[in-house]
């Protein structure tokens, strides 16, 4: 997989409101309600990624989820990175 130009990726994060491209990676940050609530997302996540077989950089403090993509055989952001953020997307969107 390629990685992706800066415009490219720019381009794309357009549709990703809460993704930021900074350091060679994009990256984002969730607030949930509570740790359980995070938790179970981050459950939902690892079995899409493990699905993808792509794994981010993430961490957890309390109800809060911080996680950066990145495809480190290309040495930067490919497409495989933004098929992860569609999932993690779909599994974080605020029920309304």
């Amino acid at each position: 997989m390629s990685k992706l130009s800066e415009q490219d990726i720019e381009k794309k994060l357009l549709h990703y409101p809460d993704w930021e491209y900074f350091d060679n990676a994009i990256h984002a940050e969730f607030e949930f309600d509570n740790f359980r609530d995070c938790f179970s997302a981050m459950s939902r996540i690892a079995f899409e990624c493990e699905a993808l077989n792509h794994h981010p950089n993430w961490s957890n403090v309390y109800n809060i989820l911080t996680i950066s993509l990145s495809t480190h055989d290309a040495g930067g952001v490919t497409d495989k990175d933004f098929e992860l953020v569609d999932a993690i997307e779909t599994i974080v969107e605020p029920i309304e």
